[in-house]
């Protein structure tokens, strides 16, 4: 049997939710650390993120733990080692360096749009990773070697053809929320 001061403690709170703007719960939401995996078998031959695609809020932290093996998280962004730009254009990339298991890196994803991502010593074999902050937009909206037509883009890196395919559908990450590999 409820006691009269928690029904008119729970009814006080139901009451005040009610009054609280929608912006309010978003703003719980974003604070939420999302947690992606560096994962490998024994071996090093089965290497990827997981998950391997997520949907986050502006202002979500996204925390990258590296398992095993080395492994690093870099933004797809000329800045590094020249790669295509598959990231917002107004965000700014980053680059993990090298971490070793137990280790881990943090970002915090402010600008909109979709964010792709890789490892450097596992992109060839297809550990990329594919964020969604807000709605999808940006380059990683885009199709693979959108630049080559420009010729003051000519000089970045394409995407490897394994790695093109192993990142997720944006229209799975926006329905799933996160999608893990296969």
């Amino acid at each position: 049997m409820l006691s009269r001061r928690t029904l008119i403690t729970a009814s006080g709170t139901a009451a005040a939710g009610a009054l609280l703007p929608h912006g309010w719960y978003v703003a719980l939401a974003a604070t939420e650390v999302i947690d992606v995996r560096m994962r490998s078998d024994e071996q090093g031959g089965m290497v990827h993120f997981d998950p391997i695609g997520v949907l986050l809020q502006p202002g979500q932290r996204v925390r990258w733990t590296c398992e095993a093996n080395v492994h690093t998280t870099t933004a797809y962004h000329p800045q590094n080692a020249n790669h295509s730009l598959r990231i917002p254009a107004d965000a700014r990339p980053w680059d993990s360096r090298y971490l070793l298991p137990g280790k881990i890196f943090e970002i915090e994803l402010i600008v909109g749009g979709v964010y792709d991502y890789f490892c450097t010593p596992h992109e060839a074999a297809g550990m990329v990773g594919r964020l969604i902050v807000g709605k999808p937009a940006g380059p990683g909206a885009l199709p693979f070697d959108y630049f080559i037509a420009d010729p003051q883009q000519r000089g970045w890196r394409r995407v490897p053809k394994l790695a093109q395919a192993a990142f997720p559908k944006i229209d799975e990450i926006l329905a799933a929320g996160a999608v893990h590999p296969p």
